[in-house]
């Protein structure tokens, strides 16, 4: 017979079970959410060509998106806790969807930011981020690969949905396009109805390590700091309750001159006793205990870092390798080899992960420091064979990291706090995401110049 301790993780983390329907579920988020991110750039030429703006002007709606999904993280942590997942979640479906369909009567450019941009990122972090989290609290031994599987509904979600947006837009132009995204994007509902809640195990649902003290306030009661031994008072009180009850009372002995100090210590008491609850209700919420956490601050300056330069061949390769000579289609196959070897990079070392062979926060070390490596070489490629021995790498090195890097968070901090911390994450990574592609930008306009120089006369295959 299994130990208590062993039935209450099962009853916490399955990692079977119903929690394959959390993994569908989880899946389709990612997918219908930065999928649909990634497959936007379909209708950019669209949109630049029909209000006569500029590209960079046009991007902007996908920037505004991912900004806010990362700002408003830390509020849908806040209103699953307050809630609870299931809802979160389809509210934020309904968002996302509403966002798109007003998108489709835009009269101008601002009026797509302000929907398919801020409206719908809003919606995809009410989505994502409690989804993940449930995710992570289904999921304990098989967590590394669960993560890795259901990051890889960005990937797939994005070939099919790539296509089928061009086919929508020459059927039905822009406009009738993002409609049926609009109704597309309801199924974030139904990924909402399919997460079950875990029975509760305990009164308390945030977990608080005091490193300090070497304690571990997991189990915490209700009134955490309550004085184990009642005054003389209280015990007076408690007397003459039970001694009305039996029809008896018999006076306790009480010297006159304590009772105004037992008042004091008791009023005293009192106050402590608020200001705990104040304090447990708060963290059930919001765990800013979080930002006192030296190995989480840390781990956070590391998504920031990573968000300034490792999402930017996503954005830029292509006109990268345009400003080398690569001819249109071959430009457009180098994110084709990237897509396909980022999804098998995230599927496959989740499983390595799964099998722990090595510690995973080790594992994510060393595929960071690979996939800088690989961005250094990236300058030094010119031909179009060297750029796609690049794409290849870059996109295996990039899908290894993102498969396990939530699992890293939760080993930081516990499952218990991985909402809350997954929120403070997004938020303090936003500003990475924001600096990073401008700065890209600018480094690759100054490469191009450079290239241009050098180069006076135009290369073949460019326009």
């Amino acid at each position: 017979m299994d130990s208590p301790v062993k039935a209450q993780k099962a009853r916490v983390a399955p990692d079977g079970g119903y929690a394959w329907f959390i993994l569908f579920s989880c899946f389709l988020v990612f997918g219908l959410t930065f999928g649909v991110i990634k497959a936007f750039g379909v209708f950019y030429v669209e949109i630049h060509q029909y209000f006569k703006t500029t590209a960079t002007g046009t991007s902007w709606i996908t920037s505004i998106a991912v900004a806010t999904i990362h700002i408003v993280a830390p509020v849908a942590s806040v209103l699953s806790a307050r809630y609870s997942h299931r809802s979160v979640v389809i509210i934020g479906g309904l968002m996302c969807s509403l966002g798109v369909v007003f998108g489709t009567f835009a009269r101008n450019l601002t009026e797509l930011f302000l929907t398919v941009g801020f409206l719908n990122g809003f919606g995809y972090a009410l989505t994502w981020t409690p989804t993940v989290t449930m995710l992570g609290l289904y999921f304990e031994q098989r967590r590394p690969l669960a993560n890795a599987l259901a990051s890889a509904g960005e990937c797939i979600l994005t070939f099919v949905l790539t296509p089928l947006f061009q086919l929508l837009i020459d059927s039905y132009s822009w406009r009738g396009a993002l409609l049926i995204l609009g109704g597309l994007q309801l199924n974030l509902c139904v990924c909402g109805m399919l997460l079950r809640p875990l029975t509760a195990t305990r009164d308390v649902t945030c977990e608080i390590k005091a490193e300090e003290e070497g304690l571990s306030l997991e189990l915490l009661p209700k009134k955490e700091f309550e004085q184990s031994k009642p005054s003389c008072l209280e015990a007076e009180e408690l007397r003459i309750s039970k001694g009305a009850d039996q029809g008896t009372m018999k006076p306790c002995p009480v010297d006159p001159e304590a009772i105004p100090d037992l008042t004091m210590k008791l009023q005293d008491s009192n106050k402590r006793n608020k200001r705990s609850e104040l304090r447990t209700k708060i963290l059930r919420y919001v765990d800013y205990t979080l930002i006192t956490n030296a190995r989480f601050m840390v781990y956070s300056m590391f998504g920031v870092f990573a968000a300034l330069g490792f999402f930017a061949p996503a954005l830029f390769l292509v006109p990268y390798a345009r400003s080398k000579g690569i001819e249109e289609y071959q430009a457009a196959a180098l994110m084709s080899i990237s897509a396909v070897l980022d999804l098998f990079g995230r599927v496959f070392f989740g499983w390595v992960a799964n099998l722990r062979l090595v510690v995973t926060v080790k594992q994510l070390t060393a595929t960071v420091i690979l996939l800088g490596t690989v961005l250094i070489l990236c300058p030094l490629t010119s031909s179009f064979s060297e750029l796609a021995a690049f794409s290849a790498a870059y996109g295996l090195v990039f899908g290894a990291t993102v498969a396990i890097h939530i699992t890293v968070l939760a080993e930081i901090v516990g499952v218990n706090r991985l909402g809350s911390a997954l929120g403070f994450f997004m938020l303090i990574r936003s500003s990475g995401g924001l600096l990073g592609p401008p700065i890209a930008e600018c480094l690759e306009c100054a490469a191009i110049k450079k290239t241009s120089f050098n180069n006076p006369k135009p290369t073949r295959g460019t326009r």
